[in-house]
């Protein structure tokens, strides 16, 4: 029953404020403004602590365990004197002169 009783009312507001208010001059007014500084000041919170998280981050990776049991088992390198020179790689078209 009060669902009649809004409609109602709305009905007989609604002519009065089609007189007022221009169909091609429309704004958001204090109400736009209002939700869009608070979406702006929710955005500057979120970000302001994000900064702070990521701040607290550190980034350097522990080292794999698996890594480091093969570099245990594998045999120690070949002295760096009597290894080969590597041969050029993709860039070995340049001249040695240069």
């Amino acid at each position: 029953m009060s669902d009649v009783n809004v409609t109602l009312a709305m009905t007989q507001f609604v002519p009065l404020a089609a007189d007022k208010f221009d169909k091609n001059k429309v704004t958001p007014g204090v109400l736009g403004f209002l939700v869009f500084a608070a979406l702006a000041v929710g955005v500057w919170m979120l970000m302001k602590s994000m900064n702070r998280h990521m701040g607290r981050v550190d980034f350097e990776e522990a080292p794999d365990p698996a890594a480091e049991r093969e570099k245990v088992s594998a045999p120690a390198p070949a002295s760096s004197a009597s290894a080969p020179a590597p041969e050029d790689g993709p860039a070995g078209d340049r001249s040695k002169d240069a």
